[in-house]
């Protein structure tokens, strides 16, 4: 069993509502993204997911995160990587360092186990961004990017991508056509219905499988919440 390099403690920068009040309406809704995905993978084994959005501030890192919670949550071993070279957040959110990580990989300089956190939450692991590359996309479509799927594919059940936005950059169409699926994410009254379009025709593009969308910020109706205790 391969060490684990740093321990990190229980504080956190982001509220990560899934992991502080898992019970919530809102990590009720998480999980049942997290079904709908199970659903959309009936045919196929979801390995290695991507989240992105059409623009910027959609929510996009923070659902990447409470997913990658939920999943672990039922018991499965989750790794999650921020592929956000440009912006990275996934540090911020788990409140760690990010002097090594992803592009130490990408560049020969460290192995899979050497940049992998351990976070206070059973079963998730992050790798963080590492020192921000002059070239992003060169180094995400790399070989060396594909031997990191395979090589994290053999150690955990689930690998989820945060990406930069799709209209952005190339990254996101990059990272989707090595990954078995794409959750897109949509903030209610900010993403525009063209753009949102155009992510998708950009994903189809990439030949990436698009498994859904998760319209975030959306006011919440108490009478539109159903209460299930133990």
């Amino acid at each position: 069993m391969r060490s684990k390099k740093r321990k990190l403690s229980n504080k956190v920068k982001r509220t990560l509502i899934t992991d502080v009040n898992p019970r919530s309406p809102i990590s009720e809704q998480y999980r049942t993204v997290r079904t709908n995905l199970n659903f959309s993978a009936v045919d196929f084994d979801l390995k290695t997911m991507m989240v992105t959005s059409s623009g910027p501030a959609e929510g996009k890192s923070l659902t990447t995160a409470n997913l990658a919670i939920v999943f672990s949550q039922q018991g499965n071993k989750v790794l999650l990587i921020d592929a956000d070279l440009r912006k990275p957040t996934v540090h911020y959110t788990f409140h760690t360092q990010n002097t090594v990580g992803l592009s130490n990989y990408l560049i020969g300089d460290k192995s899979l186990d050497e940049i992998t956190n351990e976070t206070h939450i059973d079963n998730l692991d992050t790798i963080t961004c590492g020192p921000i590359p002059p070239n992003p996309s060169e180094l995400l479509g790399s070989k060396a990017m594909k031997q990191l799927i395979r090589e994290s594919k053999n150690q955990y059940d689930l690998v989820v991508f945060d990406t930069p936005p799709v209209l952005a950059v190339t990254d996101a169409q990059i990272i989707s056509s090595i990954c078995d699926g794409t959750l897109l994410v949509v903030r209610n009254k900010q993403a525009e219905i063209d753009q949102v379009k155009r992510a998708k025709e950009l994903l189809d593009q990439s030949n990436g499988r698009l498994l859904g969308t998760v319209l975030n910020d959306v006011e919440r109706k108490k009478q539109n919440y159903y209460y299930y205790g133990t």
